[in-house]
């Protein structure tokens, strides 16, 4: 047998189990990332709006929140903090008003449409669990010209429009 033919089938072989390997090792590199992106589920935290610190404690331990462990138990001994001095409200009037709150720095037409959206016209996507929640509204600017009669056509899928008399 010619020695050089052997030598050949030795490094495709050689070749091939490193190319094996590396897919091996490619493929346990995929599923540790879907495994670990699966573990977020959307919309769950594990530190519950009760303001319970025994339990939103409980929750930073066991590593059931999507904040390290560090920052977990820091905001949690803050809001505790505040919630001894008074400064916490959990009430759901109070979360509405800080709500429509954030738009006082809004003007004209935009603070309107910021109102609607948090208000819960228009359409919703996303969660605080994947990153923020996309608010959207059509709003339509009616001309001072308009006249009496205006027909107007939505064009989102929610048919929610703001309607927002032109400014006199």
């Amino acid at each position: 047998m010619n020695p050089m033919i052997s030598l050949r089938c030795f490094d495709s072989v050689r070749f091939n189990q490193i190319g094996k390997i590396a897919a091996y090792a490619g493929l346990a590199a995929l599923l540790s990332m879907t495994a670990a992106t699966a573990q977020i589920a959307s919309g769950t935290t594990g530190i519950d709006a009760t303001g319970n610190a025994q339990s939103e404690l409980a929750a930073c331990n066991s590593g059931k929140t999507q904040q390290d462990k560090t920052t977990c138990l820091t905001e949690v001994k803050n809001a505790n903090a505040a919630k001894r001095a008074g400064q916490v409200d959990n009430s759901g009037g109070q979360f509405a008003a800080n709500a429509l709150k954030r738009c006082d720095v809004l003007k004209g037409e935009d603070r309107i449409a910021c109102q609607a959206r948090i208000q819960g016209l228009g359409s919703n996507d996303g969660s605080v669990a994947s990153g923020g929640v996309v608010r959207q509204i059509e709003s339509v600017v009616v001309p001072a010209d308009a006249g009496s009669t205006l027909t107007i056509q939505p064009k989102s899928p929610t048919n929610s429009i703001v309607v927002i008399p032109a400014p006199q």
